[in-house]
């Protein structure tokens, strides 16, 4: 027996949206495996993209190349580093062409200072990238005007007192 009335709508209302719930937080685990799965990517439990990549001339240290809103930007980072790493021998997510086009949109020529890992190049690259645009963010986030309603009754008391003045 439910621990609800069968005859009150409001509770049989109730208890169906808690059965949906119910089914649909058992299906999400589920779903989460189900979904597009990336080389070099994982899902972080608040919903970003991680990216990283094994450096084979550091040693195989793993390097974090940053964290992303879409599976498909992280997935991008892993295979530029793959390519700048390992070129045509590269296993990626995208084409080669897709790879080769987003490193040209970058700059990134493949020149690395002696010495330099050409992950870690990229990495600084995305790195710099990801600052400018937060800092262009919060430059359009400043420049913005803010207008608080303060309701009609005010308004008509400002236009009542503008009308005064105008006719004294």
């Amino acid at each position: 027996m439910l621990p609800f009335n069968e005859n009150d709508s409001e509770e049989m209302l109730l208890y169906g949206v808690l059965a949906e719930g119910a089914t649909a937080s058992a299906a999400a685990p589920e779903e989460q495996n189900r979904g597009v799965m990336y080389r070099g990517v994982r899902r972080r439990p608040w919903g970003k993209y991680a990216a990283e990549i094994r450096d084979s001339t550091r040693n195989s240290v793993r390097v974090w190349l940053g964290t992303f809103d879409t599976a498909e930007e992280a997935a991008l980072a892993y295979d530029q580093a793959a390519f700048a790493m390992r070129g045509t021998a590269a296993v990626l997510n995208f084409p080669v062409e897709v790879v080769w086009e987003s490193l040209r949109e970058m700059g990134y020529g493949g020149g690395v200072e002696e010495g330099c890992s050409p992950v870690l190049a990229l990495k600084k690259r995305h790195s710099m990238q990801r600052k400018s645009e937060l800092s262009r963010k919060r430059k359009e986030e400043r420049e913005m005007v803010v207008l608080e309603d303060l309701g009609s009754d005010y308004l008509e008391e400002l236009l009542s007192l503008s009308d005064n003045s105008a006719s004294t």
